[in-house]
């Protein structure tokens, strides 16, 4: 009799308590009490930018700066994946696939997604008003109209002072 596939999960991981809190709370829901028969295949996708974007600038001199900066962000990519690999195994849940993609997340998480036809996409929500969103562009937001799967948008309450 042949197994069936699990359907695939994607988490967006970064350096933020956001995408962190994210994660938590999705091996808390659906993974740690389903041990050890999760009922999705869970993926991890970090996405490293570009030295060039993470700069922004060009001419004199940036050539020189930028093996400085892929370094710093491929030390940033390590320590990300190694700490959501750290909270998968607080939470026993050890058969989990990393990916490190370098490129805006926008398009490397909707590109993890087709690349596994995932079922689902988690991502954090740093909670940004519409002002910062319109500036910034939200990665949720683009990744809620864009993936071609669910996306649960996983937001961190707010701590009462």
């Amino acid at each position: 009799m042949a197994t069936a596939e699990k359907p695939v999960m994607v988490v967006g991981i970064d350096e933020s308590d956001h995408s962190s809190y994210a994660l938590q709370w999705t091996l808390d829901r659906f993974f740690a009490s389903y041990a050890p028969n999760f009922p999705f295949k869970l993926i991890l996708v970090h996405a490293k930018p570009t030295p060039t974007s993470a700069v922004g600038l060009a001419g004199p001199g940036a050539a020189e700066v930028l093996p400085f900066v892929d370094s710093d962000l491929r030390r940033i990519a390590a320590r990300v994946v190694e700490k959501a690999k750290e909270v998968c195994a607080s939470k026993s849940v050890n058969d989990v696939l990393v990916e490190v993609m370098e490129g805006d997340a926008r398009n490397v998480l909707c590109e993890t997604v087709e690349k596994h036809h995932a079922s689902v996409l988690v991502v954090g929500s740093h909670g940004y008003g519409a002002i910062k969103r319109a500036v910034l562009g939200s990665v949720s937001d683009y990744c809620a109209h864009h993936a071609h799967c669910s996306v649960m948008i996983v937001k961190k309450p707010k701590t009462k002072h």
